[in-house]
């Protein structure tokens, strides 16, 4: 897509859809884009606000709002440029807390276990269960859920996402904007694979230490104050008794590790313990929901933020909150430039009747960075921990991204299409999608790939059913001209 983008020296990715089609269809991509990055960015607000939320027991709400200024301030007063340059600093904080974390849990492990008993352990809690080959739809993650859909997510977000493409647009050339593509994926797979192996790894530290039935603290002082205390303290005895007891089997497991044996028997017990547990997780989470209706119980988001409070030594702590602050507004910043310049250029430019200044389209980008910045903080407000951040993040991009893409393939590649086909064809299958959402009945990464071929196909239809203009031959004295 880049030599396109260079070719046609647009200032955002949706310019470009109105020169193939109209402006109507660049207005929906537009508009669509706005709507999931505009989530997207919400929830990376609301990421961090959760963490200092539980640290320093402030009202999350209040939070929310703070950091949501924070990442305004300084993206308002530089843009793209301010963007840019923080980044590379959060890049640096964000993979030096990284290692740092990895390295102290291999230390804090016990004495006799290596990183590749560790890995054992995982795996026999059914941890390590990377690639999945089953063709059921409703399976979350499988290889092909991952190759297709996953395909599809990441073709839409690097190149239709203006908060992507708007990176290559600014660079000097066609190669050096592929070049800077290229070692982002060099940095980025290798970076979530780390940041993955590192959840792995909190996990092992787990089956040999203490946990809470449930992470989050909030949780647990409401609990404390219900008439279902006692029935929770009892659930809580009960996962003491079984942590002993996992401890024990995990350490025998590991001792025959170590002299090349990896017992059958002990992985079933292991398996056998983690279901138990999560059974008594189960409980728990019908005991708070019943203490406090409104209460959140998915902890999930909680469990890195437990082990930074209660394990690492207090002068790292900070590091480690300096990392999620440094990834959340990173994201948050660059979501906030390309909704603001987006809106800007491919909104209010292209709806003016008169010609202004390039300086105040300059002003009009940052007041509209101010405005996306409030519109995403009352996101963020009313945003829940759904299953985990990460997965709602790529939830609400799959909803939309297919559609988007499917427009953008049409353009580049299907000549025949025409601006009409492709915006109902579009319309159309954004309708679609969310009802396939709402049905539940695939896994959200498929929407990616439903969404680009509902669209391509929707498009062709319409355009096949159009009736045919008449050529010039077929032109006579009776037809009226206009």
């Amino acid at each position: 897509f880049i030599p396109i983008y260079h070719k046609l020296r647009v200032f955002t990715a949706y310019e470009y859809l109105e020169q193939r089609f109209d402006l109507k269809t660049r207005s929906l991509a537009s508009i669509l884009f706005l709507i999931q990055r505009g989530l997207g960015t919400g929830l990376t607000i609301y990421a961090p606000s959760i963490i200092l939320s539980t640290l320093l027991g402030w009202n999350l709400t209040l939070l929310n709002v703070i950091i949501g200024i924070l990442v305004i301030i300084y993206t308002f007063s530089g843009g793209t440029k301010a963007v840019n340059v923080t980044q590379k600093q959060q890049m640096f904080v964000i993979m030096s807390g990284m290692f740092i974390t990895f390295f102290l849990i291999l230390y804090m492990l016990p004495n006799d276990m290596t990183f590749s008993n560790a890995l054992h352990i995982a795996g026999a809690n059914e941890k390590m269960n990377i690639v999945d080959f089953s063709f059921d739809p409703e399976t979350r993650y499988t290889i092909w859920s991952g190759i297709a859909g996953g395909f599809f997510l990441s073709l839409a977000y690097f190149g239709t996402d203006q908060s992507q493409v708007g990176r290559y647009l600014s660079g000097k050339s066609d190669k050096e904007s592929q070049m800077g593509l290229i070692m982002n994926g060099f940095l980025k797979v290798p970076m979530q694979f780390f940041i993955l192996l590192i959840g792995v790894m909190v996990f092992v530290f787990f089956q040999f230490h203490e946990v809470p039935l449930n992470f989050n603290p909030v949780n647990k002082a409401a609990i404390e104050k219900s008439p279902y205390a006692a029935q929770y303290q009892q659930l809580e005895e009960q996962l003491k008794a079984l942590t002993e007891e996992k401890k024990e089997y995990n350490l025998l497991y590991i001792d025959h590790l170590n002299q090349n044996y990896d017992n059958p028997i002990l992985r079933n017990r292991l398996t056998a313990i983690s279901g138990k547990e999560r059974d008594l997780r189960d409980q728990a989470k019908e005991l708070i929901a019943k203490a406090d209706p409104k209460a959140e119980t998915n902890d999930k988001d909680y469990v890195f933020l437990y082990f930074i409070l209660n394990y690492l030594p207090k002068g790292l702590i900070g590091l480690l909150l300096a990392v999620i602050l440094s990834a959340a507004m990173s994201s948050s910043a660059s979501g906030l430039n390309a909704l603001a310049s987006t809106t800007a250029i491919d909104i209010y430019k292209r709806n003016l009747k008169t010609e202004k200044s390039d300086r105040h389209y300059v002003m009009a980008t940052r007041y509209f960075t101010l405005l996306w910045g409030i519109i995403a903080i009352l996101f963020a407000c009313v945003g829940t921990l759904f299953e985990n951040l990460i997965q709602l993040v790529n939830i609400v991009g799959s909803i939309f991204y297919g559609t988007v893409l499917g427009i953008f393939l049409v353009g580049f590649y299907i000549r025949s299409i025409k601006a009409h086909a492709i915006f109902y064809g579009a319309v159309l299958c954004q309708l679609l999608i969310f009802y396939i959402y709402y049905l539940d009945v695939v896994s959200f990464l498929w929407l990616n790939f439903i969404g680009a071929m509902l669209t391509i196909t929707l498009a062709w239809i319409i355009q096949k059913t159009q009736p045919k203009a008449p050529n010039a031959s077929e032109i006579t004295a009776e037809t009226p001209l206009t």
